[in-house]
C-alpha cells in the first residue's frame, strides 16, 4: 500500500515539473508587448472624418485626412 502511495506522489511530482516547464516558456502578460497608444483623434477640415493625430496632415492649425484634402483646403459650407 505504501508503495502505491509513493508511486502516486512521484507521478504527481513529475506532472507538476512538466507543467511548470511548459508554463515558463509561455510569455507572461507583463512580458507581452503592449498595444501602441492610439493618441488623440482629430477631424479632417475638409470631409470631417476622424483619424489619429499621428496620421493626419496638419497645416495652419487644421488637420486633413489625405494629401488631396490638404490641397483642397477646408470645405466652404
Amino acid at each position: 500500500m505504501s508503495r502505491l502511495i509513493f508511486i502516486a506522489l512521484v507521478v504527481a511530482f513529475l506532472f507538476w515539473l512538466v507543467k511548470r516547464a511548459l508554463a515558463s516558456g509561455a510569455p507572461r502578460k507583463e512580458d507581452a508587448p503592449a498595444a501602441p497608444a492610439q493618441g488623440d483623434l482629430v477631424s479632417c477640415a475638409h470631409c470631417g472624418v476622424n483619424l489619429p493625430a499621428t496620421e493626419a496632415r496638419s497645416a495652419g492649425g487644421r488637420h486633413y485626412c489625405s494629401e488631396e484634402h490638404w490641397r483642397l483646403g477646408p470645405r466652404e459650407d
